[in-house]
Parts: structure tokens; C-alpha cells; sequence
């Protein structure tokens, strides 16, 4: 089969590889019918993420159609047309019972690692893809659901809403800002309004990106690169400062300016990956009874935010902005790399 393959920093190729193959009863084989480019494979090309070997299949966001099942998989069967959740989940584990998938216990990959996919183990950017705990790490998809609107939530849409929603603990009636109108930022304005947000204000450099906000729930939209835009944010708040702050893009400078516009009491959730250390200024959040919290995905919301996508609820189709074919990986890969310019949110890559 075909495969997008790690070389090394700066290094991918899409070349041939072996076939995967059933190593556990509870796996399953599933052929990849539409899969895409999350920022992170941008940080594992980078050499950010030192775990991702030379050889290692990337990606792992994906929808496609089982063609094989292990004997103990007891819950999907050939022909099941599922979506490749971005965690694994054992499923019987202390952490996998608390809904903690990330830190699923179980031994493929690297027990207490949920990310495995395009990590520890082969990824989705591929023909095939050898899938564990199939029963758990498996979501069946219903008739009406688009490719399009399937693999958004292998990873995003869960990550927008567990991380800078729920984490954020977003309330009815409260002011929201997400400050990163990318794909995952898209994604957390998107579902801020499950929770009853009333007024929720989208932050970004970018005016195209501010602009695609809109269609995605934002009530209000903040040029972060204007002089006055900690002043424009306030000014929406009566002064008092954004009840939930979600950071979304990963660099210190974000990290900063939430803590800056969250009223007292408030709750800044980081959702952004950072890649380096971030000046925490707790002699003044102290005072301030600030709430922090961070983490990585549990995608344990999946199976609801896809009832939603199901009944129209979330407009996950808006974030595929850019359709590829599987020979057009390359091309799909540079497209993604320079979203400024392209005005990429999610490419798309189909057989």
C-alpha cells in the first residue's frame, strides 16, 4: 500500500510499505477512505516531537471502511464504515473507566499514552491502518454523515469543545474568547454555545480566518494585531474582563494575552500545544482567583458531538476548506503548511 512516511526532520514521503496486519484479537484493519493534516504532523516534520521514529506512518485523524476484524472485536464487523478516533481506549482500564482515554493504560504504543497513532504506532495517512482496541477506538458512522463531516471528529471538534469548553467550564451566559481562529479554535467556538455562551469573541491575526469565525458561532471579532485589541475585548465585557479565556494557538504570546483579558474568578483553558516554556505570572493571577487548565484530548465525547453533526446541529463540514486526492498527498501537505497564505482550515484527503 501507499503511505505517508517520516524520513526525519523535514523529511515525508508518500511511498510504498507493507500492508498492516491484525497483531491482537481485540484489533481491526480498516481501509482509509478519507483522512487529513492536523498541525501536529507540522511539529512531528519539525522535529518537535522526538518519540515519532524515522519510518512511522503519520497522521491520526481518519474515516474509512473496515476490510478485517480480530476475534475478540465483538461490536463492528467488515463492511462498518467507522471513524478512527485520534485516542485509543482499552476500555477496562482505571483511567479508560474514569473516561480518561489519553491516558489509556493499555500496553499498544505505550501504556498511559492515549496518542498513539502517527506516533507510537502507524497512522491514518494511508491506505490502510491497523487499528487497536477496535471496539473502543472505533465510532460506527450513520447513514447522512459526509466523510467531510466524519473526520473532523477524530480529533478537533472533541479537542475544541473537552479542552476549551468543558475544561473552561462555560456556562450559560457566559463571555467567551478563543484566541486562535484555527481549526481547533473554529472548532471550541462552535461548541461553546452547547454550554449557552452568550457572547463569544473570536481573536486571530488573520481577518480571513475572523471572518470564516463567524460562520461558525462568533458573535464578535478582535484583530489581535491592532493596538488597542486588549481594549476592544474589554470593551465587550463592561470592563470586567472575558468569563472563560481559550487559548488555541500555542505560543507564549497567547498563553499571555489570556491571562490578560479573563475577568476575576475566570477560567483560562489552554488547548494549544506550546513547544516551549511560557512565563506564568502568578503574582498577579493569585489575587485574581484564576482557574488554568490544559490537556490533551480524551475524545471521550465523540459518540455525542456525532449525534449533533448527525441532526445539523455543528457545521463540522465548514472546517474542509481544501479537497485532495491521495496521490495529491504532497501537494495537500504544502497547501496545509501555508494556511495563511491559502486560507486552508482543514484539507481533506480522499481516495
Amino acid at each position: 500500500m501507499k503511505a505517508l512516511v517520516y524520513g526525519g526532520p523535514g523529511l515525508k514521503s508518500w511511498t510504498d510499505v507493507p500492508d498492516p496486519t491484525l497483531h491482537s484479537a481485540t484489533d481491526a484493519i480498516v481501509r482509509v477512505d478519507t483522512t487529513t493534516i492536523c498541525g501536529t504532523d507540522l511539529h512531528i516534520l519539525k522535529g518537535d516531537v522526538p518519540a515519532v521514529t524515522v519510518g512511522r506512518i503519520l497522521g491520526h485523524e481518519g474515516v474509512g471502511t473496515i476490510t478485517e476484524v480480530g476475534s475478540a472485536v465483538s461490536n463492528l464487523q467488515v463492511g462498518d464504515r467507522v471513524i478512527i478516533s485520534c485516542i485509543k481506549s482499552c476500555g477496562h482500564c482505571s483511567n479508560c473507566s474514569n473516561g480518561l482515554y489519553s491516558h489509556c493504560l493499555g500496553d499498544e504504543g505505550a501504556s498511559g499514552i492515549g496518542w498513539v497513532f502517527g506516533h507510537l504506532i502507524d497512522g491514518t495517512q494511508a491506505e490502510f491502518v491497523r487499528v487497536p482496541y477496535a471496539d473502543n477506538s472505533l465510532h460506527k458512522l450513520p447513514e447522512g454523515v459526509s466523510d467531510d463531516q466524519g473526520v473532523m471528529l477524530s480529533d478537533i471538534l472533541p479537542t475544541g469543545f473537552e479542552i476549551g469548553v468543558q475544561y473552561g467550564r462555560v456556562k450559560p451566559g457566559d463571555v467567551v474568547a478563543v484566541i486562535g481562529a484555527g481549526p481547533v479554535g473554529l472548532a471550541a467556538i462552535a461548541t461553546a454555545g452547547l454550554y449557552g455562551a452568550a457572547t463569544i469573541i473570536a481573536i486571530d491575526l488573520d481577518e480571513n480566518r475572523l471572518e470564516r469565525a463567524r460562520d461558525f458561532g462568533a458573535t464578535d471579532t478582535v484583530v489581535s494585531g491592532a493596538a488597542d485589541w486588549k481594549d476592544q475585548v474589554l470593551a465587550l465585557t463592561d470592563g470586567a474582563g472575558v468569563d472563560v479565556a481559550i487559548e488555541a494557538v500555542g505560543i507564549p504570546a497567547t498563553f499571555t494575552m489570556a491571562t490578560e483579558i479573563v475577568r476575576p474568578g475566570g477560567n483560562v483553558a489552554n488547548v494549544g500545544v506550546h513547544g516551549k516554556p511560557v512565563d506564568l505570572h502568578l503574582e498577579n493571577l493569585w489575587i485574581q482567583n484564576i482557574n488554568i487548565s490544559m490537556g490533551l484530548v480524551n475524545a471521550n465525547t465523540t459518540k455525542m458531538l456525532l449525534k449533533l453533526v448527525a441532526s445539523k446541529k455543528l457545521p463540522a463540514e465548514k472546517l474542509a476548506t481544501h479537497h485532495f486526492s491521495f496521490d495529491q498527498f504532497l501537494e495537500a501537505y504544502d497547501t496545509f503548511g501555508r494556511a495563511a497564505e491559502t486560507k486552508a482550515l482543514k484539507v481533506v484527503i480522499s481516495r
